[in-house]
């Protein structure tokens, strides 16, 4: 009976993580990226919550991370199956088409957060390099 009331609580869960990783990493990098950064640090300043994540950003990306593959595992795990009831076979079916959307969800907005943490930089440093040396 709450099963699928759990299933929920996982999606919203990894979700919002996923969801902090391009709030705190992401975001900055591209206020200040389009030429904004005076509404980056206003940001920062009125949320300082924001500067806690930033500074522990590596945990924050591996947690979150750790989550989604935990969700990837029981989503597709060998051997799971819905039960045979109609009812409780749909609504089955039902929570795992949204708790497969929520983790392709919160992977690409993991993903985007991961690239403009850790990878953006050093690729427009290499392109810098490359091209103006």
């Amino acid at each position: 009976m709450f099963e699928g009331l759990e299933q929920s609580r996982w999606g919203w869960l990894l979700l919002f993580t996923s969801t902090t990783t391009l709030i705190c990493c992401a975001l900055p990098i591209l206020l200040v990226s389009i030429g904004l950064g005076a509404v980056s640090a206003a940001l920062f300043s009125s949320m300082p919550f924001l500067v806690e994540l930033a500074r522990h950003k590596f945990w924050l990306f591996l947690g979150s991370g750790v989550m989604m593959g935990l969700a990837a595992w029981a989503l597709y795990r060998p051997g799971r199956v819905c039960p045979t009831d109609p009812v409780l076979a749909e609504k089955c079916a039902q929570a795992d088409k949204w708790n497969r959307r929520f983790l392709i969800m919160s992977a690409g907005l993991w993903a985007i957060g991961f690239f403009a943490a850790y990878l953006s930089l050093p690729l427009l440093e290499l392109y810098d390099n490359i091209f103006s040396g």
